[in-house]
């Protein structure tokens, strides 16, 4: 049986941008990384015995308008579930992200200027086989009237509702069947949004000084104030499922599931993760074939994985 190959970049590439929520300029380089690595943050801006974080489901320390993952030494990185997304959304197994700040930078708010870097830099096979995790068993989560659920499916599919109360509420409900042409066709310039009548309150807590209408959909009441308008009728409810790959994405491999969401963000999401990996008979990991998953043993054991 002729197995599917994991993924990295063929050339390292670069960009610059304004980070969402802490406004600073950051740098960004995506480099190659080899087989069996993952994806890695690396911060060159602190000592290099503390740099490394893993974008790894149990990395996660906050989920407060955004993802933010850390290591043991207290180093973080934040907004990293557009760029998390794009590495789903064109298969890249295993690559490196050098960053010299705190954050992602947020470029137009969407994941489609990380799928053009990662296009431009190009992907190569590697040798080692790539992997899903399967989901064996229904898992559900609910925080209030926010809810997600992980069923058993042969195929990554996603259904989501959206349903924001007050002004400019937004009721939007979408199912996206996930593939790259899909990714970057249905889902991967849907921008991140708000409303206007929350950007202040944000900006105490000390979030969204980075954003503008350069990187972020803003409604006011009834009104889309960004000049160009929406790119999509549904953008919001495209934009949830696109978050929601990325934090998804975290598993440390593609997903063969039905997702449910309803009202769920990214704390949602990450106790769903949690959830799963918590249960040892929910989950396995498998070797993917080119039209499916036909090896059933694991290549990684569930603890092994959990724990590594």
């Amino acid at each position: 049986m002729e197995l599917m190959l994991q993924r990295t970049l063929k050339n390292r590439i670069s960009c610059t941008g304004i980070a969402l929520h802490t406004g600073v300029a950051v740098s960004m380089t995506l480099h190659p990384a080899p087989a069996d690595t993952g994806i890695w943050f690396l911060r060159s801006d602190v000592a290099p015995g503390i740099a490394r974080v893993q974008a790894r489901w149990d990395r996660v320390k906050s989920s407060a308008l955004c993802t933010l993952i850390g290591n043991e030494f207290g180093t973080t990185v934040m907004t990293i579930e557009h760029l998390m997304a794009a590495f789903a959304g064109c298969s890249i197994d295993n690559a490196i992200v050098e960053l010299n700040g705190p954050e992602v930078p947020a470029m137009d708010g969407s994941a489609h200027p990380f799928v053009l870097l990662m296009e431009c830099a190009g992907t190569v096979q590697q040798e080692s086989p790539r992997r899903v995790l399967r989901v064996l068993h229904p898992v559900e989560v609910a925080d209030g009237d926010r809810r997600a659920a992980l069923r058993p499916s042969h195929e990554f599919r996603i259904d989501f509702e959206i349903d924001f109360n007050g002004p400019g509420g937004v009721h939007q409900r979408r199912t996206f069947r996930g593939a790259e042409r899909a990714f970057k066709e249905e889902i991967g310039r849907a921008r991140t949004f708000g409303f206007a009548h929350e950007v202040d309150a944000m900006r105490a807590k000390g979030l969204a000084r980075g954003g503008s209408l350069e990187n972020a959909v803003v409604v006011d009441g009834n009104t889309v104030l960004n000049p160009g308008g929406l790119r999509y009728d549904d953008e919001f409810v495209r934009h949830k499922i696109l978050d929601l790959v990325g934090d998804l994405y975290l598993a440390g491999a593609p997903m063969l599931a039905h997702v449910v969401g309803l009202r769920s963000g990214h704390a949602v999401t990450s106790m769903l993760l949690r959830a799963l990996f918590a249960d040892k008979s929910a989950w396995r990991y498998e070797s993917q074939a080119p039209d499916g998953v036909r090896e059933s043993a694991p290549i990684l054991a569930p603890a092994a994985a959990a724990n590594a």
